[in-house]
């Protein structure tokens, strides 16, 4: 924080269950320092099934700006006066503000997605092959976000066939359910499931053929942590351009900041406090 707080303090704030491990505080707060603005952002811990009371909250409690983390998405959209147009398609709220007296569900991971390929990598997504793996909430934002800008073709993998099928419609007609070979004609491969950050053990398989990787490729896995994941080792090892979840971290909460405030968000402060924040937890006996 930039300063002390007082009575004056503006409270924006993240819920979710669990949320204790969210870097959303850094983010924003570190924002609010860069800024000078006379904020302050805390996580609520929220259980299952509450999200609807937190929207209902915010006005008596007179929260300036809400994140929201999972397993509150849906229930959050439901809640609010009114969405966006990315919102309503996607079913799911990470982002609450307001116009006038009304509360606004927004959801900012699809233009953070675009952002951190655009504004960190260079790339643009118009015209290029696209395959996303994994159709639960990131890949239909991914999916959707990539139809948007003008993906020649948005391929969506995933083991179960229905889910497939509901985030490819996201896309718009560039949009089809497809197989995992598909990964080597694409330009641009995004792994939205958690494979890569070893939550199985050591032998997690990957989430793509790496053999199917190629130069002049753009691979992105949505992880952030480890910084470096299998596919993104391989991918790097085979010549493609290998992109972490961390840009697409720090571009939604910049849209949030900019909902919020009205004022441009500090990026690079928020990349700088997000990167020493995660080098903090990979020390011995950090907490996380």
């Amino acid at each position: 924080m930039g300063g002390p707080v007082t009575g004056r303090t503006r409270v924006a704030a993240v819920i979710g269950s669990p949320v204790r491990h969210s870097l959303s505080p850094t983010i924003l707060n570190a924002a609010f320092a860069a800024t000078g603005l006379d904020w302050v952002y805390v996580a609520f811990e929220g259980p299952e099934g509450r999200g609807g009371d937190a929207v209902a909250a915010v006005r008596p409690l007179g929260l300036a700006g809400l994140s929201v983390t999972m397993p509150h998405k849906a229930a959050v959209h439901d809640a609010v006066d009114e969405r966006t147009p990315v919102a309503a398609a996607l079913g799911a709220v990470n982002c609450v503000f307001w116009r006038g007296d009304r509360l606004v569900g927004d959801n900012t991971d699809a233009a953070g997605f675009l952002d951190a390929l655009r504004v960190d990598e260079g790339v643009e997504v118009a015209g290029r092959r696209c395959v996303v793996v994994g159709a639960g909430g990131a890949g239909r934002a991914v999916a959707h976000a990539l139809g948007g800008a003008g993906a020649a073709e948005v391929v969506v993998v995933n083991r179960s066939p229905s889910p497939a099928e509901r985030a490819a419609a996201l896309a718009g007609a560039a949009g089809r359910v497809g197989e995992p070979d598909d990964v080597a004609r694409a330009d641009l491969v995004v792994n939205a499931t958690p494979l890569g950050m070893g939550v199985t053990g050591p032998d997690e398989p990957l989430p793509v053929d790496v053999e199917l990787l190629r130069p002049g490729q753009v691979v992105v896995d949505l992880i952030y942590q480890p910084a470096v994941t299998p596919l993104l080792a391989a991918a790097s090892e085979r010549g493609a351009v290998a992109v972490n979840g961390l840009g697409m971290l720090v571009h939604q909460a910049a849209h949030a900041f900019r909902r919020w405030t009205g004022e441009e968000p500090p990026v690079g402060a928020m990349r700088v406090a997000t990167a020493e924040e995660l080098a903090r937890r990979a020390l011995p006996g950090a907490d996380s």
